[in-house]
């Protein structure tokens, strides 16, 4: 089969995926084998690609936001020709103290598609049958691909946030998932304020109803109830620290953060301001934004590539290029 891997870890502008010919795999017990339709192109795939997360699998295949069509390895309610998408979590131990808790997004010993197990920059993947989920059939391949990270983690964000109807949200930066999230948190009559670089995005935030929008040096005119930053920044963490009313939340949607300058205590912390971090997403997470994605009639905005454009798509993401997400279309 087709595929994209990952020779070694270096900058994207060295193009460090490989396209050609690899063995097409075969499931095991429990899993079934998709042929891939599209994969979304995310910047944790950017962090692995680059080296800033640490190799886990030599040669991997990339690319954790999967719609496939399930060609082998049927099962019970996942028969042959059934739509799936598959998302960063591939599998748990189930047996440690975070998976017997219902934290499965915590696990000691988790499975990362496109990290530690070969992803969807290919024309097959392999997958476990119990973490792929089946896609209503008003999302196509093209739009439902973004929302199995992006989507999914966004929406666990607003979560982690503690996001209630009608209050004020501030998204700091303006990529795939924070797109995404707007048009959830409008969705509940959330005042939605966006702080992001660029000129682009600014204008992608006023399209979809943001009622504020500046650049990462300007400030929100009112006191947030809740942030999310999308950015992996550090001092975007303590500008959207600044923007909180006393006992607001700011949740880091991020995997990977450059430090957090130190910051007056008395100033932005103290008054019950919380910062907490969003870890990875749980199948029950996916299931209710896929529910809501369908409900709403959430379209994300995408740039499509092939395969063989793969190391494209990620510069394109890395010189923040694109609006919206990109998705690689096989």
């Amino acid at each position: 089969m087709k595929a994209a891997t990952l020779t070694s870890p270096q900058a994207v502008s060295k193009r460090p995926l490989r396209i050609g010919q690899v063995a097409q795999p075969a499931p095991k017990q429990g899993q079934i084998l998709l042929r891939v339709r599209a994969c979304g192109v995310c910047r944790t795939d950017l962090h692995i690609v680059e080296g800033e997360l640490p190799v886990r699998r030599a040669g991997v295949i990339p690319g954790h936001q999967i719609v496939g069509e399930v060609v082998a390895g049927a099962m019970e309610g996942l028969p042959v020709g059934t739509r799936v998408g598959v998302s960063w979590i591939g599998g748990i131990d189930g047996t440690c103290q975070y998976c017997r808790r219902g934290l499965e997004n915590l696990c000691d010993s988790p499975t990362f598609t496109g990290y530690t197990v070969d992803g969807g920059y290919a024309e097959y993947a392999l997958v476990r049958s119990d973490f792929a989920f089946p896609l209503p059939e008003s999302l196509d391949d093209l739009h439902a691909a973004p929302l199995l990270c992006a989507g999914i983690i966004g929406f666990r964000s607003l979560r982690v946030a503690g996001v209630e109807p009608g209050e004020r949200v501030g998204l700091f930066g303006f990529g795939a998932s924070a797109h995404l999230a707007i048009t959830v948190l409008r969705s509940r009559s959330c005042e939605v304020y966006v702080s992001t670089r660029g000129a682009r995005h600014r204008e992608l935030a006023t399209s979809l109803g943001a009622v504020w929008v500046g650049s990462e040096k300007d400030k929100p005119p009112v006191e947030l109830d809740r942030a999310v930053t999308f950015a992996p920044s550090g001092d975007v963490v303590i500008a959207a620290l600044g923007s909180l009313r006393k006992g607001g939340v700011v949740a880091i949607n991020a995997i990977h953060l450059d430090r957090i300058p130190q910051f007056d205590y008395d100033r932005l912390l103290w008054g019950e301001r919380q910062i907490r971090s969003v870890a990875n997403m749980t199948r029950d997470d996916a299931r209710d934004f896929l529910g809501v994605a369908s409900q709403i009639g959430l379209r994300p905005k995408v740039t499509a590539f092939s395969l063989d454009q793969a190391n494209e798509a990620l510069i394109a993401l890395k010189e923040d290029s694109i609006d919206g997400a990109a998705v690689i279309v096989l």
